[in-house]
């Protein structure tokens, strides 16, 4: 079967699309590769069984054509940094919000059965409940937030008026080689620069939950497995793990991964209260009861393991070589 990954160049696109093959699929990725890159697919373009468009998914185009006989897509395309949507609140929205009504309007004339969108724990905002269960009230805090809620909405109502199932993945914070935003990105690269000092953003006492990659596309397959058949018209799971590290803990790995020693924090909280900037959820726990009850999908990896695996990873790739010790 022929399925549509949006943004499959990206970071979490270009595992699943890798995933989706291997489990037998035909596999077409949109992608304008604005944060996107060819390099993360490298391993996969020599399949038979991928093609690569490159369109712009804010503009309907030839793009809609490749909707015609898929069975999912997967919209997974999106701006993912949240400080962008604090700058550029109206160029974040149409990424976001008006590219997602775009394609679901493709697979809707297209007559795609299952529509899976990639939402964020951010729809919770400062949630009250912890670990936080998906029938707790959205409330988000950022305008990236606000626009992934804004997607969850069109999904349910799509699927509620043209008989489509649509699944809503929120998702926690997701690392992984090839990750190129973030807490773990950002220290290495200002290591590499300056390894006697670390700016922080925020007190460093933000702790969220991290789910390593792997993990997540695994819960990704079981959550699509089990919707296909279900009654349901549209299903929610959070995908997140079942513990949590803050901001100050992922410094001192990042350091300890690099080998440095001595290294200075200088924090820089951007609110009173000593969030990173104005928008940012300083806790974050999603409650994964749901998806664990569900599918039997359970994360391999601790917030702790992803987080150092990750930077391990991500050091490789900046080819950031550990210093010894003197």
């Amino acid at each position: 079967m022929k399925v549509i990954v949006t943004g499959g160049a990206g970071f979490l696109g270009s595992f699943l699309c890798e995933a989706l093959l291997d489990a037998g699929f035909s596999v077409i990725v949109i992608d304008n590769f604005s944060s996107g890159s060819l390099s993360n697919l490298a391993r996969l373009l020599d399949s038979p069984h991928l093609e690569v468009v490159g369109s712009d998914l804010r503009e309907p185009g030839s793009w809609v054509e490749a909707f015609k006989g898929s069975y999912a897509v997967f919209h997974f395309a999106a701006n993912p940094e949240v400080r962008h949507s604090l700058r550029g609140p109206l160029d974040h929205y149409h990424q976001n919000v008006t590219a997602t009504a775009n394609v679901l309007e493709a697979s809707r004339i297209s007559g795609v059965k299952i529509f899976v969108f990639a939402s964020s724990s951010t729809v919770y905002g400062d949630a009250t409940i912890m670990p936080t269960p998906e029938d707790h009230p959205l409330k988000p805090i950022s305008v990236y937030g606000a626009t992934k809620a804004m997607g969850e909405v069109l999904c349910e109502t799509y699927a509620r008026l043209y008989n489509m199932k649509c699944l809503i993945l929120r998702y926690a914070n997701i690392v992984g080689p090839r990750l190129r935003h973030g807490a773990i990105y950002d220290f290495l690269v200002k290591l590499s620069r300056n390894p006697q000092t670390l700016e922080i953003l925020g007190d460093g006492s933000q702790r969220k939950s991290y789910l390593h990659i792997s993990d997540s596309i695994e819960a990704t397959i079981a959550a699509f497995n089990r919707i296909e058949g279900i009654g349901e018209q549209t299903i929610t799971y959070n995908v997140g793990n079942t513990d949590w590290i803050t901001v100050r803990e992922i410094a001192d790995i990042v350091v300890e991964t690099l080998g440095l020693e001595k290294v200075e924090y200088i924090f820089k909280p951007g609110t009173p209260d000593g969030r990173g900037w104005p928008g940012d959820v300083k806790l974050m726990l999603l409650s994964i009861d749901k998806i664990v009850r569900d599918t039997g999908w359970k994360p391999k990896l601790s917030s702790r393991e992803a987080v150092k695996l990750t930077a391990e990873s991500l050091a490789k790739e900046l080819r950031l070589t550990p210093r010894t010790p003197t």
